[in-house]
């Protein structure tokens, strides 16, 4: 114990002292030192990992990205002053890619909780979405109210590695639930009828509705569960989460990010954008897996 307290307080005096990281490093053999910004400066891009949630992000008829996510992850890298590289990945490891060096941060709408927070860090939320309930209009005739779909005879759709399964644990524990790569096929079985509802971010369950009026409906406006949502990068580096939560405060104090958020989750300008070739839209779903 008294080793330990020495230790502390030689580390706490060279800081103090202004002795910066790399020259603790070479004091202290175990203090590791690798800054991911300036590894991106040195590089000249941010290499971004993300899901694909609409209108977080999405593919155009071109097959390009577009999205809440492109716009945030574009302006980042232009402050930076580097390039952005976009790095489509399974959401199930995207913890694990970020881990595992494959890419720089996440951008991809990532809700903060507890069991991811204990492997990433998380920066201070940028933006925040609920989640509502789709069902299948004859499958849950007669079901009016939120509570009734918590049944052990319902079955509710998501994604695979969402945090929409905690959510539903909370709010529908009989409930049973069902997992899909994409929120294609989550779609895709509520229509169906493999599952009874499903759960969906943000605009993604009025768009449905819209678009399998005759299919689907919603069986309440408001949202069974609310999220705040942050960037995630690896843990040990605070140059990084300094410099991101220094960006998140900037664009929050002038405006940006609320315009942002305006355009993709209130307005329906950006409808357009979406592919609608089903060739497009499948080999958009397959490069995310």
């Amino acid at each position: 114990m008294r080793r330990k307290q020495v230790v502390c307080a030689l580390v706490v005096v060279a800081l103090i002292g202004g002795v910066n990281s790399p020259v603790m490093a070479q004091v202290f053999p175990w203090w590791s030192y690798d800054s991911v910004l300036e590894e991106i400066q040195d590089r000249g891009t941010i290499m971004v990992g993300l899901g694909l949630f609409e209108p977080w992000s999405l593919c155009n008829d071109d097959g390009e990205l577009v999205g809440f996510e492109i716009d945030v992850a574009n302006k980042l890298a232009s402050d930076i002053g580097v390039e952005v590289e976009f790095a489509r990945t399974n959401w199930t490891y995207i913890i694990s890619s970020l881990i595992a060096e494959d890419f720089d941060a996440i951008v991809s709408g990532m809700t903060i909780l507890p069991s991811r927070n204990l492997r990433i860090n998380f920066t201070a939320p940028y933006n925040h979405t609920g989640i509502y309930l789709v069902a299948n209009t004859a499958q849950t005739a007669g079901m009016e109210m939120l509570g009734d779909f918590n049944s052990s005879e319902v079955r509710i759709g998501t994604r695979r590695g969402a945090s929409s399964i905690p959510a539903i644990r909370n709010v529908f524990p009989d409930a049973m639930i069902e997992l899909y790569d994409t929120d294609t096929k989550v779609l895709d079985a509520v229509v169906a009828g493999d599952v009874d509802a499903a759960a969906a971010f943000a605009t993604t369950g009025s768009t449905w509705v819209e678009a399998n009026p005759d299919t689907l409906h919603l069986p309440s406006e408001e949202a069974f569960a609310s999220e705040a949502l942050a960037m995630g990068v690896r843990k040990g580096d605070l140059d990084i989460l300094n410099f991101l939560n220094g960006w998140i405060a900037v664009n929050e104090a002038n405006g940006w990010l609320e315009q942002r958020r305006q355009y993709w989750f209130e307005g329906t300008e950006w409808h357009d954008q979406r592919a609608t070739d089903p060739d497009v839209i499948a080999a958009c779903d397959q490069s995310f897996l």
